[in-house]
């Protein structure tokens, strides 16, 4: 009769054992994919803004001109060329010193903070639908972020740099 009660219990471990791992699994799922979604969530707004540096580093001011969704043939209508020369025509870029700062996605685009090298802190606003160009409408974004401040502020103390005051 010992053979009788030898497996009591041993398919509610098993099960038991299956709900562990399958809880866990999921936990461990939805953390890495929140934390692809926060990585790589701006990247090909990123990707537009060191294009336009490229661009700007190989001289060729036509191509980046047309990021802005302007051309020679159809300029934008506050913003012609001889305007754009004068904003990023000099000093040189060089697109090996553009690192991107800080992204935040604020409606319709995305405000991308960038360090150009000899050009200073840049701010670019590329917008997600067509990928073109421009100057943010605003400094920051007006609705806030407080999960995005507490990434930006990880950011910057991980990287060795103060922290920007909450209005910059």
């Amino acid at each position: 009769m010992a053979g009788y009660l030898e497996n009591y219990g041993a398919g509610e471990e098993r099960r038991e054992k299956v709900i562990k791992t399958a809880v866990i699994s999921a936990v461990v799922l939805l953390v890495g994919a929140g934390i692809l979604y926060a990585v790589f969530h701006n990247y090909p707004e990123e990707r537009q803004t060191k294009n336009f540096f490229a661009l700007l580093e190989a001289h060729d001011y036509k191509a980046a001109y047309a990021l802005w969704g302007c051309t020679e043939a159809k300029p934008c209508r506050d913003y012609d060329m001889a305007e754009f020369m004068k904003d990023w025509g000099s000093p040189p870029v060089q697109s090996a010193d553009v690192e991107v700062l800080d992204t935040e996605s604020c409606g319709s685009g995305v405000i991308v903070d960038i360090q150009a090298g000899q050009a200073g802190d840049k701010k670019l606003w590329v917008e997600r639908n067509s990928r073109l160009l421009g100057y943010p409408p605003f400094e920051r974004c007006p609705q806030g972020n407080r999960i995005h401040d507490f990434w930006r502020n990880l950011r910057y103390r991980l990287h060795g740099r103060s922290v920007p005051p909450a209005g910059s």
